[in-house]
């Protein structure tokens, strides 16, 4: 026990609270904040290595994230000396195991604790967060209602001790960190079935908890009982507990059906999310007599019909728990039914590219049997991932550092993936990454039985091969100039191997022809139109996107003609990435993977240089990104994407709040660039095939004038020189990558080359006096900012030691601000007389997470951020996907 003042870190300890298996919790004071808190003091056998207390810190930062109020916040995790701690909100009331001594909640009390703790269940599942250990004693009443208590923590508990003789319903939870097959997680009397076997819990095991705290909750009985842990097991893996309406018949009948279903067997049989749980508890709630029907009633009725698709359910569960699939009991099961379930991307990663809510790559193993997927650290930087699906771990390829896209061989043995402008491939069981040849901006690759690896090496551009064992490159597929093509991309193989499929740009009306080609040049022959690139899926099917709805068109791979009308397979919001980026990847035998990715909606507010909310632009949220702001600093123009006009610009008032559309033509407006007065814009617009300049008045009323047409470059301005007499913009073509151009506005108005390097140099700056020009190049290795003179490039001098982007100047030039990878505001003092010079960056704030624009005023900056908690991307993984379409 710790005594009264004894301190841990900041937190001076002022009593005992209570004490269990999980260690001692005391009440404390914060005397940073000044606040009282609960101190749990955890024992030493979590402490035993650096492994275990790095993985217990990892799971306590994911569960301290979770924002409920219906879930204990985690405020701080510590170590001081020996002891390791944790620190939580302190939170007054009693806990549901004290309340029940004195009987069954009333009605209406136990829906509303039901309904909260369901939607904190929720809360946390949807963050890949399974509790592991809800029972009453972990479910605190409050007078704001319920708090779940402990979430997460064992997950993070080592071996159990203690006597057999203990009382079965204070058993705590102590499960090995690395969940090894065979170990019993749980307190007994609430575990489910697959637990007490040893294997790993998910969320439906929260679900079966939930269902016995709530048979509990309305009868004051608990639902499984035993004079031993031998008969309680037994009780558990054999019986059912008695209806709920013979023990409290004036209890909902539809409250039994609702603990029944949680009480099922099988995982696969119970409710498969919280939400649903939700749902069912707000309907008993809501309905009144329609729910409550006399207990004679409800008694009559029969039990319900148990599911027969046991092979299919012992498919996911066996997939869930970590366990590895015969692949006969796999093959069996899939034919059985289709089956469903999310995976969550690993702690401290996400799913999309540094935030922003666009994908970042995930494909399936040709035997359906492991998921390669691409995540961004905190930094932004993406990393190849593998999972097993017969496995709830996730683990790291080493040395995959910046990797996009990634494509397996058709022997499972090996990955291709684009990083640091090359093409790669690398074992997937590990080892050194293999360089196959240069790919400067990669676009989609895929892998044939005779080792041909087929890939797009630019954004713009043919498709080419090379061998799988590295090689010169040969052009395979070439633009069609009277269709005025621009690039190809996101090729797949057909079965015959010699044929693939691959998407043409630009859009056309909105979507983007899929093309049938040959390794053989035979003419291209067009197959379908979809908002995304077509996926072939066996035994004879393509996957095509339309509306933001994923569908299955019958497909002869043969005759490459499509066959009846597609059919649904649901709603795929549009989450961006780049033009016609798949949705989805489907294997050999018959296993779905997409990325359930919710579009983020933005609002405009000002911050200062500190990061502190100042204003915020009283604007509808909505699918914005990128700010570029008027000289005046009362207007500015965003990039709305919206999956039925595409992309276009809008104009907002920022006083206001007032939002007008100022493009509406087919195809993507974005990039601009304001002129000196805030009269007119230059923006980019792809209506016409490639990326081309126009200008067009802000007032909308004059004419708007087409100023460069190019098929070889696609063009994006930025910045506009002071004196009015050019713009600069970004141009990339197939050789150099992204280059600088300078477009004069009078004249003969032909554009020429300011910077055009081996390297990428993009989002250029004039400074306000006109000399110098910032902007970002990637030569060293990663983005950093740099400055030369202007319009004439001459000494480059970087200013940017750490990374950077987006750089920005400050309203007299005598400041430049820039943008870290890990979202760092950063700022650097400039003096150009009587020689440039540049202080060494200093950190203003960072950046909130997924922040979708930005600019600088000098004294405030302008941010398109988040709206609210944007739920995190998941993997959806459909087993035997094609269940049910067969006479469609």
């Amino acid at each position: 026990m710790l005594a009264p003042g004894t301190r841990l870190g900041p937190y001076q300890i002022t009593g005992p609270l209570g004490a269990g298996g999980m260690g001692e919790v005391y009440r404390a004071h914060d005397s940073r904040l000044g606040r009282d808190v609960a101190v749990k003091v955890l024992p030493e056998h979590l402490a035993a290595t650096a492994e275990l207390r790095q993985r217990f810190e990892r799971e306590a930062r994911a569960v301290s994230a979770l924002n409920h109020p219906n879930i204990c916040t985690l405020h701080d995790v510590g170590r001081e000396g020996d002891t390791d701690y944790l620190v939580m909100e302190l939170v007054d009331g009693e806990t549901l195991a004290a309340r029940l001594e004195k009987g069954p909640l009333p009605t209406d009390a136990l829906l509303k604790t039901a309904i909260e703790v369901a939607g904190a269940l929720d809360r946390a599942h949807r963050s890949g967060i399974t509790h592991r250990d809800l029972k009453p004693g972990n479910i605190m009443l409050t007078k704001s209602g319920a708090k779940l208590m402990d979430f997460g923590l064992a997950r993070a508990a080592g071996p159990a001790s203690g006597p057999a003789g203990a009382a079965l319903s204070q058993t705590p939870t102590m499960t090995h960190p690395l969940t090894a097959q065979g170990t019993i997680v749980g307190t007994f009397q609430y575990m489910a079935p697959e637990q007490l076997e040893g294997k790993e819990a998910d969320a439906r095991s929260d679900l079966w908890a939930l269902g016995t705290v709530l048979y509990e909750a309305a009868t004051g009985r608990k639902a499984f009982e035993g004079q031993s842990q031998a008969s309680l097991i037994g009780a558990i893996l054999h019986t059912e507990p008695s209806p709920i309406a013979t023990v409290a018949p004036m209890s909902p009948p539809a409250l039994d059906r609702v603990v029944r279903r949680c009480l099922a067997k099988d995982p696969d049989d119970r409710w498969q999310s919280a939400r649903d749980v939700v749902h069912e508890l707000e309907w008993i709630r809501d309905a009144g007599s329609q729910a409550g029907m006399p207990a004679p009633v409800a008694a009559r009725r029969k039990s319900r019909e148990r599911l027969g698709w046991i092979t299919a359910l012992a498919a996911v569960v066996l997939a869930a728990s970590g366990l590895v699939l015969a692949p006969r009991l796999m093959t069996h099961a899939r034919a059985a039914k289709q089956v469903r379930f999310t995976i969550p991307p690993p702690a401290g990663y996400d799913l999309t590219n540094g935030g922003s809510g666009s994908p970042a790559g995930s494909v399936i193993s040709p035997d359906g049997r492991t998921l390669a997927f691409v995540v961004n650290d905190t930094t932004g930087t993406g990393h190849l991932w593998l999972r097993p699906l017969a496995s709830l771990e996730a683990h790291e390829l080493p040395g995959t550092e910046a990797a996009s896209y990634p494509f397996w061989s058709p022997d499972n043995r090996s990955i291709g993936f684009f990083a640091g402008g090359k093409l790669k491939r690398i074992g997937a069981d590990g080892g050194r990454p293999q360089v196959l040849c240069d790919a400067s901006d990669g676009r989609g690759g895929a892998w044939s039985r005779d080792g041909t690896i087929l890939f797009a090496p630019f954004a713009q551009g043919a498709l080419f091969r090379v061998p799988a064992s590295g090689g010169d490159l040969t052009q395979v597929t070439h633009l069609d100039s009277t269709h005025q093509e621009i690039g190809h991309r996101w090729p797949r193989f057909l079965p015959d191997g010699r044929h693939f499929t691959y998407l043409s740009l630009p859009a056309r009306e909105g979507q983007f022809d899929n093309f049938i080609g040959s390794l053989a040049g035979e003419k291209p022959r067009l197959v379908a139109r979809s908002d995304k690139a077509a996926i072939y899926a066996p035994p004879g099917y393509l996957f095509l996107v339309r509306n933001e709805t994923l569908l299955a068109q019958r497909f002869d791979a043969r005759s490459g003609a499509t066959q009846g009308d597609p059919v649904s397979f649901g709603e795929l919001p549009d989450a961006g990435g780049n033009l016609g980026e798949p949705s989805a990847s489907v294997s050999d035998d018959g296993t779905l993977v997409y990325q359930t990715i919710v579009p983020v909606n933005v609002r405009l507010v000002w911050l200062d240089r500190a990061g502190k909310t100042v204003a915020t632009v009283p604007m509808p949220p909505g699918p914005y990104f990128g700010v570029t702001l008027s000289p005046d600093h009362r207007r500015a123009i965003l990039t709305r994407s919206d999956p039925q006009t595409a992309q276009d610009l809008w104009l907002v008032e920022l006083d206001r709040g007032t939002t007008t559309r100022f493009t509406f033509e087919p195809g993507n407006e974005f990039f601009c660039a304001w002129s000196p007065d805030g009269s007119q814009l230059i923006f980019s617009s792809n209506r016409s095939g490639p990326y081309d300049l126009y200008r067009r008045p802000v007032t909308g009323s004059g004419q708007e004038e087409l100023l460069y047409h190019s098929d070889q470059l696609k063009k994006w301005p930025t910045t506009w020189s002071p004196d009015g007499q050019a713009v600069v913009f970004m141009g990339s073509n197939t050789k150099t990558g992204d280059d600088l151009w300078i477009l004069p506005l009078s004249g003969d108005r032909k554009p020429r080359v300011y910077l055009q390097t081996p390297f990428n140099e993009n989002d250029p700056a004039i400074s306000p006096d006109g000399r110098w020009l910032a902007y970002t190049s990637n030569e060293s290795g990663r983005n950093e900012v740099y400055v030369q003179p202007f319009p004439e490039p001459g000494a480059k001098f970087q200013v940017s030691t750490g990374g950077g982007d987006l750089a920005a100047w400050g309203p007299l030039g005598r400041e430049l601000a820039f943008a870290t990878s890990d979202n760092r505001a950063m700022i650097s003092e400039i003096t150009t007389s009587p020689r440039f010079q540049a202080t060494t960056p200093h950190e203003l704030f960072r950046y909130p997470r997924g922040v979708a624009g930005t600019a600088f005023t000098g004294d405030r900056v302008l941010c398109l951020v988040p709206v609210g908690d944007q739920p995190p991307a998941t993997h959806t993984v459909v087993l035997n996907w094609a269940a049910g379409l067969e006479g469609k």
